[in-house]
């Protein structure tokens, strides 16, 4: 009798379209979401302890701001997340090379998001995270919720590509011409609502687009939507506080 609930299950999925246009076995297809969702969830679970780790241990955001060689390793630290990028994208299809690259990349990017949060309240923190994962879990519903009837998101990547151009540029502005508290909070809402659109554009190539091959750079690109909304909201808060 135990097997019964796992057979309902399965039923459910291989009679339930994701899209209406699918083509495809649609249960194979909720093994590849459960998949990408399974590391996804791993990584920001890896991401929380590296930051709690780093956020609780002062000695660690100490030695980052208080030597010139501690300066130079958090350089280090900030690009090599998009170092790793470029093997990760190429060998995203290569077992175990993958996994280690994805480690090494969610490591990384993980101890950066947590010097970042050494220096920020509890409180702005605490904001952030609630925030996030509020925004985080509506646009994935309501994503999923669009496709099974029909809307296609495919459309935002040129629009999100050309946003995220004018936010570099909007960033390189500030380091040079800073605008002061209210200039932050704007770029940190521009930067809030790109991500948004970007969580949405990407669940939707998780369900309709992306091949069974693809799990880790499907998981990449959702988690770096993730880290980059909560990072703006983080930039919003903070300036608020200030």
């Amino acid at each position: 009798m135990m097997w019964q609930p796992a057979n309902r299950k399965n039923d459910v999925e291989a009679g339930s379209q994701l899209y209406p246009v699918m083509l495809e076995d649609s249960q194979r297809r909720w093994g590849f979401i459960r998949k990408v969702y399974s590391i996804i969830a791993i990584q920001l679970l890896a991401t929380i302890i590296v930051g709690a780790v780093v956020v609780s241990y002062h000695p660690i955001a100490h030695f980052f701001t208080s030597s010139g060689g501690g300066l130079a390793c958090y350089i280090i630290l900030i690009i090599t997340p998009f170092i790793v990028l470029c093997p990760l994208y190429y060998y995203h299809q290569s077992h175990p090379v993958n996994y280690v690259l994805l480690s090494i990349f969610t490591l990384s990017l993980a101890f950066a998001v947590g010097l970042t949060c050494a220096f920020t309240s509890g409180k702005v923190i605490l904001e952030s995270v609630i925030l996030t994962s509020a925004v985080v879990v509506s646009l994935t519903l309501y994503t999923f919720w669009a496709a099974n009837k029909g809307h296609d998101f495919n459309f935002l990547g040129p629009f999100l590509f050309g946003s995220l151009i004018v936010l570099m540029i909007f960033a390189l502005v500030q380091i040079f011409f800073p605008l002061g508290k209210i200039g932050v909070m704007i770029y940190g809402c521009i930067a809030s609502i790109i991500f948004c659109g970007y969580i949405v554009y990407d669940t939707d190539n998780l369900i309709k687009r992306h091949t069974y091959d693809e799990y880790i750079w499907a998981a990449v690109s959702l988690y770096l939507d993730i880290i980059n909304l909560f990072l703006s909201l983080l930039t919003v808060f903070r300036a608020a506080d200030s």
